[in-house]
């Protein structure tokens, strides 16, 4: 599962913005570390802690295509993992750090709503829970993700943007880098970061080891 959605404990133009990418960052950081805290009532599916899911060698996959006007997310599908699920805006919480949907909704996507609207150019963050106590969430099969499958976007104009996986990478939360999670590697692409918990889960600590993080790039649009 991602974090809960309960509180958590506790120039010149350029330079502003730059700050204000700091501070994002930094609360996403907070967030990449605390985003395997939660219920942990099911096993997570096996993924380890290091990573990768990597495209085989010589393995080629489709060009990116250029991004798309900026359009607000609806529902997202990963056809060969069979996940179909709404899309709703999620913001970041008093500490900075992005706020999941509830628990409540176990099987809704949450986009960050302040950042990068999927098909536009830059990295769009969808999070979404991996179980609850009882049951699997949305995200729990996502580490089956595979390079070369698609993951499509309903947008809030009708339009449906496809992305194509290019890796799905495990960080151990104790090494987690949020810039090489939630920045762009092309800021001239449309990027998607489709992100939940995996390693294992510590009934002590409550948490889980890593997050699973899935990478893909728009390669078709109507």
């Amino acid at each position: 599962m991602t974090v809960p959605s309960g509180p958590r404990p506790a120039g010149t133009g350029r330079l502003v913005t730059g700050v204000a990418w700091a501070l994002l960052l930094g609360g996403l950081w907070l967030w990449g570390r605390e985003v395997t805290e939660g219920p942990g009532g099911l096993s997570a599916p096996t993924t380890g802690d290091i990573a990768a899911v990597g495209r085989p060698l010589g393995e080629p996959l489709p060009p990116a295509r250029d991004p798309l006007d900026p359009v607000e997310p609806r529902r997202v599908e990963i056809p060969s993992l069979g996940i179909t699920a709404p899309v709703v805006a999620r913001g970041l919480d008093a500490t900075g750090a992005i706020d999941p949907p509830p628990y409540e909704m176990p099987h809704t996507v949450g986009w960050f709503g302040s950042g990068t609207r999927p098909g536009a150019a830059g990295a769009a963050l969808l999070v979404g829970h991996v179980d609850t106590e009882t049951r699997p969430a949305v995200f729990y099969g996502l580490s089956a993700a595979r390079p070369g499958a698609k993951v499509r976007v309903t947008r809030s104009d009708g339009s449906v943007a496809e992305f194509t996986i290019d890796d799905v990478q495990v960080h151990p939360r104790d090494h987690f880098d949020a810039r090489a999670v939630y920045g762009a590697r092309d800021p001239h692409r449309a990027e998607l970061r489709l992100i939940t918990c995996g390693g294992t889960f510590d009934p002590k600590s409550n948490t889980y080891t890593a997050n699973v993080v899935v990478s893909a790039y728009l390669t078709a649009a109507p």
